[in-house]
C-alpha cells in the first residue's frame, strides 16, 4: 500500500514542502474516527453552536480531490469546501504563488499603500468576466461583502433604494444578505428586523413550473413592475444558477429578456457568480451559458484556489460612481490572496481546465442518468459543467407530484460520508444533492462515488 502522503516542493520554492496525496477513496476508522471525535470535544467546549459543520471530520491534510482527515480516512471531496478549491486542494502553482507573497510583504493596505498583485487581478477580472465594455473592480474578503458592495455600488450609481432577488435564491449571511434569502431558516430565523427594501420575485424553476424563459421573464417582470417599481428600484440580483436552492437553472431567454428589461428601466442587473464562476461549469462565468452580459459580476469562493478574496467587477460607469474612499477595507485584496489568484486565473489557462469542467458534467450525466433510470426517487438532473445536482422525489411520484423526499438526501449524505464521499446537501425543500466537484477530479473517482450514491440509494 502506498502512503498517504508524498512530499513534493514547489518549482519556485524549493524549501517548502507541498504533499500530494494519493487519489483514492480509504476509510481505515469509523466515521468519525478517535481523534475526530477528541477534537469534536474540544469544539463544543469553545465554538459557537451557530457554526456548524456536515460533517464532523477534522482535516489534516488535502490534495487534488481528496481530503484526509486526522485519523487518516481519505475523502472524495464532492464539494470542494462549497465551490472554493475549484481547481483542486493545494494546487500547486497556487501554494508556490502565496508562499512566494509572504516572502515579500503580507499586508500593507491597498487604499494607504497600494500593490501590483491587485491591479493584476483587477486586469484579469476585466478579461474574464462576460462583456466586451470597458470594466473596473473592487476587491474585498467574502462573498456576502461582494453582494452587499453591488448593492451598495448600484444604489449610488442610481440613487434608488429598492432590492430586487429572486425566489430560492441565497446571498449570504450579514444583515443585508440574510434578507435577501428565500429561506428563513436556519440563516435569519431570530436575528431580525432584517433590511428593508428588499423584494422577492418569481423565478424561472422549469422542473416545476414548467414556463418558457419568455413566460417565466414576464412573471418576473410583473412583479418587479407592480410590487416594487422600476423608478424605485437600484438593482436585479440573481444566481445564473441557484447554489443553496438547488442548482436551479433558468429556462433559455430568461435572463437576456431581464437583463432587456433592467437595461429599458435603468436598474442594474447583478450576477451573483460567487458559486458559479471561475471555470466551474465550463466557462469563467455561467452567465455565459445563457448569452447574458450582467451589468456587475460578483466573484468569490474559486477565485484564489482558498485563500479569502472576492470582488465586484462591472461597467467602468457604474464602478465609478463612489467618491474616493467610499469602497474597500482593511484587508480587501490581500496582497498573499491575490497572489493566490492570479495563479488560479494562470491555471485555467495554462492547463484547459475549461474543457475539464465539461468533461466533469458528460461523466456525472452519464452516471447520474443511469442511476435515474434505476431508482424513481431522482426527478431531475441539471447544472452546468462541475456544477450539477440531482432532485429526489418521493417514489412513484415521479414527474407528476414531484413531492420532495429529503428524508432521502439525508440519509444518502450519511451513507456517502460513512463509505468516503463528501456529498453537500440543498434545495429549498432540503432535496437535493449538489455535485460540486474541483476540476481535479478524474472520472475514476467520480465512477467510484457513483457506485457509493448508487448503493446508498439502493440501502434506503
Amino acid at each position: 500500500m502506498t502512503d498517504t502522503l508524498t512530499p513534493s516542493t514547489t518549482p519556485s520554492t524549493s524549501a517548502v514542502p507541498v504533499y500530494t496525496v494519493t487519489q483514492e477513496r480509504r476509510i481505515l476508522t469509523a466515521i468519525p474516527g478517535p481523534r475526530s471525535v477528541e477534537l469534536q470535544q474540544r469544539r463544543l467546549a469553545t465554538v459557537s453552536g451557530g457554526v456548524s459543520s456536515a460533517l464532523p471530520v477534522y482535516i489534516a491534510t488535502a490534495n487534488g480531490a481528496i481530503i484526509v482527515d486526522v485519523d487518516g480516512n481519505q475523502f472524495i471531496d464532492l464539494g470542494a469546501g462549497i465551490g472554493v478549491t475549484t481547481i483542486g486542494h493545494t494546487e500547486t502553482s497556487v501554494v508556490a504563488a502565496a508562499v512566494a507573497q509572504t516572502q515579500d510583504f503580507i499586508h500593507t493596505l491597498f487604499t494607504i499603500t497600494p500593490y501590483e498583485e491587485y491591479v493584476r487581478v483587477c486586469e484579469l477580472l476585466a478579461k474574464h468576466t462576460p462583456g466586451d465594455f470597458p470594466k473596473k473592480s473592487v476587491l474585498i474578503n467574502s462573498g456576502a461583502e461582494a453582494v452587499e458592495n453591488g448593492v451598495k455600488i448600484a444604489r449610488k450609481y442610481t440613487g434608488r433604494r429598492a432590492v430586487a432577488v429572486l425566489d430560492h435564491a441565497y446571498h449570504g449571511r450579514t444583515v443585508l444578505t440574510m434578507a435577501m434569502n428565500y429561506k428563513a431558516m436556519p440563516y435569519a430565523t431570530g436575528y431580525g428586523p432584517l433590511a428593508s427594501d428588499v423584494y422577492h420575485a418569481p423565478s424561472s424553476y422549469p422542473y416545476h413550473d414548467g414556463l418558457s424563459g419568455a413566460d417565466a421573464a414576464k412573471r418576473t417582470i410583473a412583479y418587479l413592475e407592480k410590487v416594487v417599481g422600476p423608478t424605485d428600484l437600484a438593482c436585479l440580483v440573481v444566481e445564473p444558477i441557484q447554489g443553496e436552492g438547488g442548482f436551479m437553472v433558468p429556462a433559455e431567454g430568461y435572463f437576456t429578456a431581464l437583463q432587456d428589461w433592467c437595461t429599458a428601466n435603468g436598474v442594474v442587473m447583478i450576477a451573483d457568480e460567487i458559486q458559479s464562476g471561475m471555470a466551474r461549469t465550463g466557462k469563467y462565468y455561467a452567465s455565459e451559458h445563457f448569452g447574458w452580459t450582467p451589468d456587475l459580476v460578483l466573484t468569490a469562493k474559486g477565485i484564489a484556489g482558498g485563500m479569502p478574496l472576492a470582488a465586484v467587477t462591472g461597467r467602468a460607469e457604474i464602478m465609478d460612481a463612489s467618491q474616493p474612499g467610499g469602497l474597500g477595507g482593511t484587508f480587501g485584496g490581500n496582497p498573499v490572496s491575490c497572489a493566490a489568484a492570479i495563479a488560479v486565473f494562470e491555471s485555467i489557462e495554462n492547463n484547459d481546465l475549461l474543457a475539464e469542467g465539461a468533461r466533469i458534467e458528460k461523466t456525472l450525466r452519464a452516471g447520474l442518468g443511469a442511476l435515474k433510470e434505476k431508482y424513481d426517487i431522482i426527478g431531475d438532473i441539471r447544472g452546468r459543467g462541475a456544477m450539477i445536482a440531482i432532485e429526489l422525489v418521493q417514489p412513484g411520484t415521479g414527474d407528476s407530484s414531484k413531492e420532495p423526499h429529503a428524508a432521502a438526501v439525508s440519509s444518502i449524505a450519511a451513507y456517502a460520508a460513512q463509505n468516503g464521499v463528501l456529498l453537500l446537501t440543498a434545495g429549498t425543500y432540503g432535496n437535493v444533492l449538489r455535485f460540486l466537484p474541483s476540476l481535479a477530479v478524474t472520472d475514476a473517482l467520480l465512477a467510484d462515488a457513483l457506485s457509493v450514491i448508487d448503493d446508498a440509494i439502493a440501502a434506503l
